[in-house]
């Protein structure tokens, strides 16, 4: 109980103290080049088509986001959840079908075969020779040389100044270390297997896509952003896009938008899930976080790293429990963290 409310007090400290901590969104909107090819990391980027506004039709072409023809905006399409998101106004994107994996003995990356897969305690075995896979990764976790100690996906310390990229608190994932983003500088090998047509979302982007953007009516709640759930087993928070009609043949979510309504309110086994899937739900699992050697929380709290830094020690997450949601920095950099990429 204590450790709680200690959790609580530390998120209502961070989310008074995000905007005088953590640097503006604006120098976040920087080119990195590879290969040759200029990528945007832009939250504009990419050359996709087609969208959706309240009230329309959801839906549109993911594009390639790298000038390569329609080959890779093929191969990724089974891996976009099918609902868009509104990150600011006028600007939507995608997000991946599952958190972020990593298996250190092959350095293959890939998403989550479902939504409400997790790796869960077997996090415990995160090594450079490691033959299962992962998905709490510590902040800047690339697998490229950002000038910080721990830069490799399986770097694990307690000292938060490891994970600094650059070397400085104060560079965030974007810009002249964009490739610090897993997205960005890594092939997911079911997501495309190119680098650069995934990123990982700002701190405004999260803040938007929970709190400020406009979507349907959901279940008599307007303007329905989220609601607390448990799919298939697992506890979590299903976002609903911005253009949405939920399936007659499901239970009407309870409690939408709702902070402090607990995990058990919804109730969806896989073939509800589905339904609700195919109509562009997103759900992120409640896959906890990993200090060190040890892995905590699984099923209590969802954390989900932003590319934002926040003053010294951390990064900018998106946070919830049973009662609780924030966008807002509550540990250091050391922390591993879910990780769910977005396409533009």
């Amino acid at each position: 109980m204590k450790k709680h409310v200690f959790l609580l007090a530390m998120a209502v400290v961070a989310a008074t103290a995000l905007f005088s901590c953590s640097r503006d969104d604006d120098e976040e909107k920087t080119n990195w080049r590879q290969g040759g090819t200029s990528v945007s990391t832009d939250p504009q980027g990419g050359s996709g088509s087609g969208g959706s506004t309240p009230g329309g039709t959801s839906g549109g072409d993911p594009g390639t986001g790298t000038g390569t023809g329609g080959t890779v905006g093929e191969a990724i399409e089974g891996c976009l959840v099918n609902g868009k998101f509104s990150i600011a106004s006028g600007r939507q994107v995608w997000f991946s079908k599952g958190n972020l994996q990593y298996q250190a003995s092959t350095g293959i990356w890939r998403f989550a075969e479902r939504q409400y897969d997790i790796i869960g305690m077997d996090n415990d075995s995160i090594s450079p020779t490691n033959t299962g896979w992962m998905d709490l990764f510590g902040w800047g976790t690339s697998g490229w040389n950002s000038g910080a100690n721990c830069y490799q996906p399986y770097a694990t310390s307690t000292d938060f100044t490891d994970f600094y990229v650059g070397g400085t608190a104060y560079f965030g994932l974007y810009g002249e270390y964009a490739h610090a983003d897993w997205g960005v500088h890594n092939a997911i090998s079911n997501g495309g297997n190119q680098a650069g047509l995934w990123r990982t979302l700002t701190k405004d982007e999260w803040s938007y896509v929970i709190y400020g953007r406009l979507s349907s009516t959901v279940n008599g709640v307007a303007n329905a952003h989220f609601a607390k759930a448990v799919v298939c087993d697992v506890p979590g928070m299903i976002l609903f896009p911005d253009v949405y009609s939920h399936p007659a043949n499901v239970p009407q979510p309870e409690c939408v938008n709702g902070v402090s309504n607990g995990y058990t309110v919804n109730l969806y086994n896989a073939e509800q899930w589905a339904d609700m899937e195919k109509c562009g739900c997103v759900f992120l699992p409640a896959a906890g976080a990993h200090s060190g050697t040890m892995t905590h929380e699984v099923g209590v709290y969802g954390f989900y790293y932003s590319v934002t830094p926040f003053c010294d020690n951390g990064a900018v997450t998106f946070m919830f429990d049973h009662q609780w949601v924030s966008v807002a920095n509550l540990y250091g950099r050391n922390e591993g963290r879910s990780v769910r990429l977005v396409r533009d």
